[in-house]
């Protein structure tokens, strides 16, 4: 019984990384868009810790809601994160061809621009919460290990982004914002 517990562990915390790799690509992806303005490192801290700890929070609202909600608000939760990423990205044209040399305020990451794009990165994770209703998931290690990923891939794609912005310049930002459109629209559709 001690092997067959064993291996059964094991295949959780497997599953669960597997898991949390899926929900952090959005936050990668997408910060590969958000780094392109060319963000400093406390900001990408920031955004960072906000995803990692929205991607702990969203799961566990998730299961607190139930499987009663799960296809209804599932399907939902998609168009929402679907129109704030193509709100994030039209904010992102309208600065980087009219707002002259300022950058997108949301970019800077005032309070409510953080929270927008954590929440909308994070709605997927919302979704795998209320799926843990029908299994037994260790929730405690399946929330942190999802806050863990989607901090560090979040960070991944912020730094990589900032790297990448400088090769594109001027022009990052727009290419920014069509990364953001793109989701969005993959979202909606």
């Amino acid at each position: 019984m001690g092997i067959e517990w064993e291996a059964l562990q094991w295949g959780e915390l497997i599953t669960l990384l597997m898991i949390g790799t899926a929900l952090g690509m959005d936050a990668f992806s997408l910060g590969i868009g958000m780094g392109m303005s060319g963000i400093r490192l406390l900001t990408i801290l920031k955004v960072s810790l906000t995803i990692g700890i929205f991607h702990i929070v969203m799961p566990l609202i998730g299961i607190g809601l139930g499987l009663f909600l799960t296809s209804y608000v599932g399907h939902v939760a998609a168009y929402i994160g679907g129109m704030i990423l193509v709100a994030l990205g039209l904010h992102m044209l309208w600065n980087a061809f009219f707002g002259g040399k300022e950058r997108s305020p949301l970019l800077k990451t005032t309070f409510w621009g953080l929270l927008l794009f954590s929440f909308s990165v994070s709605l997927d994770a919302l979704s795998v919460g209320f799926s843990f209703g029908l299994f037994r998931v260790n929730v405690m290690l399946a929330v942190s290990i999802f806050g863990l990923m989607g901090m560090v891939l979040a960070a991944a794609g912020l730094l990589l982004g900032r790297r990448v912005g400088s090769w594109f310049g001027e022009y990052s930002e727009i290419f920014g914002a069509v990364i953001l459109l793109g989701f969005g629209i993959k979202f909606l559709l």
